[in-house]
């Protein structure tokens, strides 16, 4: 071929590192937004942003230049940076080193931008763990759950 052609969904889930700096309900949309504003300077497409106030859920689509623990690692290094100028409820904030990263069909982003919509009305009947432990075993990923949790 004399194009490189690809739409890859991708479902991303980051945690905050320490729950002493939880990120502020006043904070979280604009987080999103600046958030979108990186994937896009990454050349992918931002489709759903949201979260809770200890963890993050990413839909997008890659571009086809970058590697998904790069699209991470700018995610995240400009987003901690960015929120720690917000005030001094931030100065100590930061990401955990993981992420979880699951491929999604054409035929469920859909599903998957509304279950990141309702982040916060899901998260009334589930906890962070027990989510990111049913993506893992949905998505048959062997894990060691010593190193899930810490950082």
């Amino acid at each position: 071929m004399s194009q490189s052609l690809s739409k890859l969904y991708v479902h991303l889930i980051f945690h905050i590192k320490r729950d002493e700096v939880k990120i502020m309900e006043e904070d979280c949309n604009e987080l999103y937004a600046y958030v979108g504003a990186i994937i896009k300077d990454n050349e992918s497409i931002p489709l759903s942003i949201n979260g809770t106030n200890d963890h993050v859920h990413i839909l997008c689509i890659m571009s086809k230049n970058i590697a998904l623990a790069k699209l991470v690692e700018e995610i995240k290094r400009h987003s901690s940076r960015w929120i720690k100028e917000k005030g001094s409820h931030y100065k100590q904030f930061a990401w955990q080193g993981g992420y979880a990263g699951f491929s999604v069909s054409q035929s469920v982003h859909n599903k998957t931008k509304k279950y990141i919509e309702n982040q916060r009305e899901h998260h009334k009947t589930i906890s962070f763990k027990e989510e990111l432990l049913a993506f893992l075993k949905e998505y048959g990923i062997d894990y060691d759950e010593r190193y899930l949790w810490t950082d």
